[in-house]
């Protein structure tokens, strides 16, 4: 565990812009890459979800994304009208919806995972290759570490909180 004493020497509140400005860049960038998904992000991160995950459930994959399920049927709707990703009743729950990617779904998110991993590239460029690569790995283990202290933290709030902030502050200049 990390300790006061062993952070880099930096002003407390540093971390979070740090953070934030990544983010923003990240986010701005990921918006212009996955333009055509019906939703979006979200879109994007189901189908991700969905085709690397291999959840059971609906609702699982709302679990682990941490998005509401009125939102998430939402999402699915448009997902299974553009004819991504189908629902598969599930033989031991009636209740229970399993997902699943369709073949064109498969082509789709193999299309745009070529465009966001152009997205990460650009966001990293900026690094040596190994000092990135080390990055993805910390920042892997510390969402880990966040998500587990709070498992319904959504990520799509924090994105959202940062919209805010950025209206709050042009509105200050």
């Amino acid at each position: 565990m990390t300790t006061e004493s062993s952070l880099p020497s930096a002003a407390p509140g540093d971390l979070g812009w740090n953070l934030a400005m990544v983010l923003r860049g990240y986010q701005r960038q990921l918006e212009t890459a996955v333009d055509g998904l019906p939703g979006g992000v979200r879109c994007y991160q189901v189908l991700s979800t969905v085709i690397h995950r291999d959840l059971p459930s609906q609702q699982a994959i709302g679990a682990h994304l941490a998005i509401d399920r009125t939102v998430l049927t939402y999402l699915l709707d448009g997902m299974v009208d553009a004819k991504l990703v189908e629902r598969i009743p599930d033989p031991t729950d009636r209740r229970a919806r399993k997902i699943r990617a369709t073949t064109e779904g498969l082509s789709v998110l193999a299309r745009y995972e070529r465009r966001v991993a152009a997205v990460e590239a650009s966001i990293l460029s900026g690094m040596h290759a190994d000092d990135a690569h080390r990055l993805a790995g910390l920042l892997g283990a510390l969402a880990t570490s966040v998500h587990r202290a709070d498992p319904t933290a959504s990520p799509c709030e924090a994105v959202e909180s940062l919209g805010r902030a950025d209206v709050i502050a042009s509105q200050h200049h």
